[in-house]
């Protein structure tokens, strides 16, 4: 499209010659009819050699380069710029036959089925919503309208998908939580009947996994956003807008308010309340509650000022232990001359 159409769309001021865009591309990487964007100052200079065609970049750095969009927010006006340009993935339309889809089941006419799906019983899929090859959708499972199910996930019985959900390759949703109880015999199973519910706009990374509760709801606020290789326990709950960064595991019935930022690797235990607005850096171990508005990190969490101070200390921990048995040995000595001198009160 016109640059000066991209502009439009954007919403944002142009400035330099007008010319055709046609793909999207980084600073270094992109040609004469790419745009890219400056999101981060470090790489001002590469606007001097970069080849691209016009770059999204915020007012100050408009006099660097001649063909510019400007933008209060570049990082995020070039991802709605990438939407206009990136390609769908897929190109299937309507309701493969190869597809198993339960007589008592409700597909949209639009929706999207693939080969190899498996719809079962009660399921009711909304309109607009596309289910990628190997897709297994459960007894009585509801999905809403625009979703986008990539291939091989796994949407076991009773889960609730609001509209415009995006679930990548190899998600499960409403496997067994991971409960037993104690018998004389060993560890008997606690049977686990509640169900997932996941709310609108809520993007899912591949591999995930979220355990259905055990009784009840585990639930997934609207508008959160979680990556890949995640593990949320049975009853676990998110709040609206959370972010959990790769390999976060929850365990069950923890409560995430909204807002609430976890990093990767960071293990949350059962029972907790973490409040909102609350940060947690990567690696972190949450052992208990967490007021709203905590910003943690490390094992165990605790605030992240002490902590980064405590990290500055320990790598110098080994020379502080030879400090402290130098001194050791210097005040043994001292009260061994003193008392051979009839010092008594030492």
């Amino acid at each position: 499209m016109k640059l000066s159409e991209l502009a439009s769309t954007l919403g944002l001021a142009y400035q330099g010659p007008d010319k055709e865009i046609r793909g999207v591309a980084t600073l270094e990487e992109a040609g004469p009819e790419d745009i890219s964007f400056l999101a981060n100052p470090k790489y001002a200079g590469m606007l001097q050699s970069t080849r691209a065609g016009a770059v999204i970049l915020a007012e100050r750095f408009g006099e660097q380069t001649t063909t510019a969009l400007v933008s209060e927010n570049p990082y995020l006006d070039f991802a709605r710029a990438v939407q206009l340009f990136a390609k769908p993935q897929g190109s299937f339309n309507g309701h493969s036959q190869q597809a198993w889809i339960h007589p008592e089941a409700e597909v949209a006419d639009d929706a999207v089925v693939y080969p190899f799906v498996s719809v079962g019983a009660g399921a009711r899929v909304g309109s607009g919503t596309t289910l990628f090859s190997g897709v297994y959708v459960g007894e009585d499972c509801q999905l809403g309208p625009n979703c986008v199910i990539y291939p091989n996930v796994t949407l076991m019985a009773g889960t609730q998908l609001g509209q415009g959900v995006i679930l990548h390759a190899g998600v499960v949703l409403g496997s067994d939580g991971f409960g037993f109880a104690e018998a004389a015999a060993g560890r008997e199973k606690f049977p686990q009947v509640g169900r997932v519910v996941v709310g609108d706009n809520v993007e899912i990374g591949a591999n995930t996994c979220v355990d259905r509760a055990a009784l009840g709801e585990t639930r997934i606020g609207s508008g959160s956003k979680i990556d890949n290789l995640v593990q949320l326990g049975h009853n676990v709950q998110v709040g609206e807008n959370c972010i959990l960064v790769s390999q976060v595991g929850i365990a069950g019935s923890t409560k995430l308010g909204r807002n609430v930022i976890i990093a990767g690797q960071v293990g949350v235990a059962g029972h907790l309340e973490i409040g909102e607005g609350c940060r947690v850096g990567a690696k972190s171990g949450v052992g208990r509650s967490l007021p709203p508005g905590t910003d943690v990190s490390g094992i165990p969490a605790m605030d992240h000022a002490t902590f980064l101070k405590s990290s500055a200390v320990q790598g110098r921990l080994p020379e502080m232990a030879r400090t402290v048995r130098r001194l050791e040995k210097e005040v043994e000595a001292l009260k061994a001359a003193l008392a051979s001198q009839g010092e008594t009160n030492v």
